[in-house]
């Protein structure tokens, strides 16, 4: 019997049509496979390094090009590849004429686009940090590359105008009073990569000296990558670039640009048409073409600590890419690091500081109640929070212009004591520490939020209390009482500002959250400077002083500030003498008599107590390392502290990276292990 399918012209007419569509169909699959079969002729083996987060299969794996995808398939493209029975992301790394592998390759499944988003420089970038910090190279990749966006990435990348032309003496109003400002700009300007740690002088427009950075870099026909800690400040130092260089020449790589916008940017930057970029930690990745200079303002800020493993700092990724790249490289704020008094310590970087004189011309500052003439004028000057000399202060400042008011706590009353017998105040449900939110609301339990109205102290059965630490809104709203035809701003929390105008006005903020006021705050009080000092945190007193000269560089030029506290603790000496350097100095001996960072090489493992058991069990530590811990931190967490010689850094670190991959292989319980913590 005749089979109708051998035969389509017996069937009916739509039948006969849907053979046909179906043969057509099988036919060009057919084709396909087959084409996907035949491996390209001219370097048919692709390194591809495929997104696994597991330690031990953190390396290239060799994929067989095919020849339909191999003219796509080049280095930096994203593609798709069969790995342990399923079809997971990569980046081709290379292109090769052989494998060491002997047998049979898998061939590519696909590529995903033919965009290379990944430069060798970034891609070689990722292999020293994931080194460093005893990370895998997939985990690094997740922070330098951002998600595709397929709609933006079809559209075309407008070029940018020409180069305006820039000279030296553009940049002196912006550098001025800086010693040796002028010849790190002429070196950028001539191609050189000069290294300088800068200590910014107070009233100094410093998103606009960045700019200049920038634009002597960017004359020279090479790239500039500046990081900042957040967006505000990501902000400024976008508007300078646009009045330094002209609209069109730089992108702003901020997370709250979405998206789509943020792949936009990246693109332009990787396409080469953009060469200037500023912007957060994540921006420390950017792909910049012939990069000429790499600049981190405020290394100390913890912002620039990536939350995310491998836990890379912006500081240290931006001086591998100088290291890496030959570029210069620029660490300033107003305050500095012991890291940044490293680097000029082991003379890899040079020093840009302001003349003394210009210090004395910029700002006075002042501790209420550190002379004896103080304490006869107001002999509470050391017991008040607010003593007679700051409010002189605020009233002549007001007379000029805005005030910055910084204290260190949020909310109203952050802490609530007996009147009498200074007992905290705790709840009676939970035992957690009663706070105020409001001036007429009740008492309340952080912690569980239960009200306690008919609150009674324990101890002695007093019914007062008192509040001995106080957040910015009972600030703000004393202030207010006390100046009452004032207007009084709050900066704080979800509420910070970004700017406020050159009118008489009170701001009160918190540290990190004072917003620039135009044209420089006539005066500045910093209050309750014992809250930062009192951190239990081996960066106390260093991170106190950057939060105090953060607020005071706000200043205007011939500014005053006044701070509250000990007028003999180190930290606000320093900030008399506006002396950054020598208390970074002073920190550096004392670490170095402790061995602790920078002096030496810190990692920390935390996790349950078994499994740090485990890690600790399997760790082959290099010469000289000293195990300290464990120690107990809650929560049924432990942690260990690994420190060697500072010689001994990459040792350590590479036995770390060969921990992870041993106990990755034998599926141990999961712990964390940061090298470098940013604090202990």
């Amino acid at each position: 019997m005749t089979d109708p399918e051998d035969h389509p012209e017996l069937l009916p007419g739509l039948v006969r049509a849907s053979v046909q569509a179906s043969r057509a169909k099988a036919r060009a699959t057919r084709q396909r496979k087959a084409a996907e079969q035949a491996i390209a002729e001219v370097d048919p083996v692709a390194r591809v390094l495929v997104d696994v987060p597991l330690a031990h299969l953190d390396r290239p794996f060799d994929y067989a090009v095919p020849e339909a995808v191999a003219a796509v398939a080049q280095p930096g493209v994203r593609v798709k590849v069969r790995f342990a029975g399923q079809d997971v992301d990569g980046y081709v790394l290379a292109r090769a004429a052989a494998s060491e592998h002997p047998g049979r390759l898998a061939p590519l499944r696909r590529v995903v686009s033919a965009e290379p988003v990944l430069s060798a420089e970034v891609a070689a970038l990722t292999a020293d940090l994931a080194e460093r910090y005893a990370g895998t190279r997939s985990d690094v990749l997740r922070l330098a590359v951002p998600p595709r966006h397929a709609t933006t990435e079809k559209e075309p990348t407008p070029a940018s105008p020409p180069r305006q032309p820039w000279r030296v003496a553009d940049a002196e109003p912006a550098w001025a009073g800086h010693e040796h400002a002028a010849a790190f700009l002429a070196r950028l300007a001539d191609g050189g990569a000069p290294r300088a740690v800068w200590s910014v002088a107070p009233a100094s427009d410093w998103p606009l000296a960045l700019a200049h950075a920038a634009a002597a870099t960017y004359a020279s026909g090479r790239g500039a990558l500046l990081c900042v800690p957040d967006g505000r400040d990501a902000a400024r130092v976008d508007r300078a670039l646009a009045t330094v260089l002209g609209e069109g020449h730089h992108v702003l790589l901020s997370a709250e640009a979405g998206p789509a916008q943020r792949y936009r940017d990246f693109l332009a930057v990787r396409r080469g048409a953009r060469r200037v970029v500023v912007g957060t930690r994540a921006a420390a990745f950017a792909p910049v073409h012939d990069l000429g200079l790499v600049a981190v303002w405020d290394d100390g800020d913890d912002l620039h600590a990536e939350p995310r493993a491998p836990y890379p700092h912006t500081r240290e990724t931006l001086l591998v890419r100088a290291e890496r790249e030959d570029a210069g490289a620029l660490v300033g704020g107003f305050a500095r690091t012991v890291e940044g008094e490293y680097l000029l310590r082991t003379g890899w970087a040079h020093e840009l500081a302001p003349a003394r004189g210009v210090l004395r011309e910029r700002v006075t500052v002042s501790v209420a109640g550190a002379s004896d003439r103080d304490l006869e004028r107001d002999p509470l000057a050391r017991a008040s929070r607010v003593p007679r000399q700051a409010f002189d202060a605020i009233r002549r400042g007001l007379e000029e212009g805005p005030v910055l008011v910084q204290t260190p706590r949020t909310g109203y009353a952050a802490a609530l004591a007996c009147e009498r017998c200074r007992a905290p105040a705790r709840c009676t449900t939970c035992q957690g520490p009663l706070v105020l939110t409001g001036a007429t609301t009740p008492p309340a339990c952080r912690w569980c939020a239960a009200p306690a109205p008919a609150w009674a102290c324990p101890e002695c059965g007093h019914r007062g209390l008192r509040a001995p630490v106080l957040g910015d809104a009972r600030t703000a709203e004393e202030l207010g009482r006390t100046f009452p035809r004032t207007r009084v701003r709050t900066s704080s929390g979800d509420r910070v500002l970004a700017e406020v105008d050159e009118e008489p006005a009170i701001v009160v903020a918190t540290p990190g959250g004072e917003p620039v006021a135009r044209g420089g705050y006539a005066a500045v009080l910093l209050l309750d400077t014992w809250l930062l000092l009192a951190r239990t945190d081996l960066r106390a007193g260093e991170e106190a002083l950057r939060r105090w000269l953060g607020a005071a560089g706000l200043v205007r030029p011939g500014g005053a500030v006044v701070a509250v506290g000990d007028p003999g603790h180190p930290g606000l000496q320093a900030l008399v003498r506006w002396d950054p350097a020598g208390f970074a100095a002073r920190e550096m001996q004392e670490r170095q008599e402790a061995h602790l960072p920078p002096a030496s090489r810190l990692a920390t493992i935390t996790g349950e107590p078994g499994a740090v058991d485990d890690a600790l069990t399997l760790f082959d530590p290099p010469p000289d390392a000293e195990v300290l811990g464990p120690v107990e931190l809650g929560e049924g967490e432990c942690r260990v502290v690994i420190r060697v010689p500072r010689a001994r850094g990459r040792d350590l670190s590479l036995a770390l990276g060969a921990l992870q991959r041993l106990r990755s292989s034998r599926k141990l319980d999961a712990v964390r292990v940061q090298v470098d913590p940013l604090t202990l």
